[in-house]
């Protein structure tokens, strides 16, 4: 088990690298998608001052609350987008042929696929971040208990699970139809309604991204268990639900391999 984990851990440094150094190829075009990131992220963030600050709540948030339901948002975006970003190439794999290569070799097809791109901009904006979401905390601009951090983070973990099990759903789709970029950019655009806490939206809209299209257990349940705002029902159901979807995801991804017409047939 250690020696495999150490083998995946050597494959994935080797192929983050590789990706580090063609990146930094052409460092112009790396400051201006990293000036656009950050200038996206900080208009949101002034939207969501002037939106609360006049009203002073936002579907029963304050101001801080709602603050912290976006960076939170953003704090697992980047992460998927960090580790799974190779999903962006997978098509290209499928019609190429190059699948095949990854299939015959003596590591997880998966592993190899989801990530086997990892973007250096990803790997920038989550450190600062990271020390900015400590700062906001550290400063009590939210109530929160030891055992909210916890959970938050064992949250932000299982989310990471669910998004997993949809870019392997993805992957899956891609293998029958060669259609990836369609799907996982349709994740991205009902994913991003996770920005603000899901309870603002109105029904059906709120049930359809808790119980079918599970955006509160991607974006605002950590957020909200560690302010102390998530029953334990709650939580029980955002682990079964990341369970079972990464169980058919599984299942999906092997039924997709038994329709794939390898490049020699």
């Amino acid at each position: 088990m250690l020696k495999s984990l150490k083998k995946y851990l050597k494959v994935w440094y080797l192929m983050t690298t590789a990706s580090f150094s063609s990146f930094l190829i052409s460092r112009f075009a790396a400051v201006v998608l990293l000036s656009g990131k950050l200038l996206r992220f900080l208009f949101f963030l002034f939207f969501l001052y002037l939106l609360v600050g006049k009203t002073k709540v936002l579907g029963g948030y304050t101001l801080n609350q709602v603050v912290f339901f976006f960076l939170t948002f953003n704090l697992v975006d980047i992460l998927v987008q960090l580790f799974l970003r190779g999903i962006y190439r997978f098509r290209s794999l499928v019609v190429s042929g190059d699948l095949d290569l990854i299939l015959v070799r003596p590591i997880n097809t998966l592993f190899r696929s989801l990530v086997c791109w990892t973007d250096l901009l990803d790997f920038i904006t989550i450190v600062p971040l990271i020390i900015y979401l400590i700062i906001f905390l550290a400063n009590g601009q939210v109530a929160f208990s030891p055992i909210g951090i916890l959970l938050y983070l064992l949250l932000i973990l299982n989310a990471f699970v669910l998004a997993l099990a949809i870019h392997i759903i993805v992957a899956g789709v891609g293998v029958i139809t060669y259609e990836v970029d369609n799907a996982i950019w349709l994740y991205r655009d009902i994913s991003s309604m996770g920005r603000i806490p899901i309870d603002v939206y109105m029904e059906p809209v709120r049930s359809l991204l808790t119980f079918v299209l599970p955006v509160s257990v991607l974006m605002t349940f950590p957020a909200k268990a560690l302010m102390g705002l998530l029953s334990w029902q709650w939580m029980i159901f955002s682990f079964l639900i990341s369970g079972i979807f990464l169980w058919v995801s599984l299942r999906f991804w092997k039924y997709a391999l038994t329709r794939y017409s390898s490049a020699s047939s």
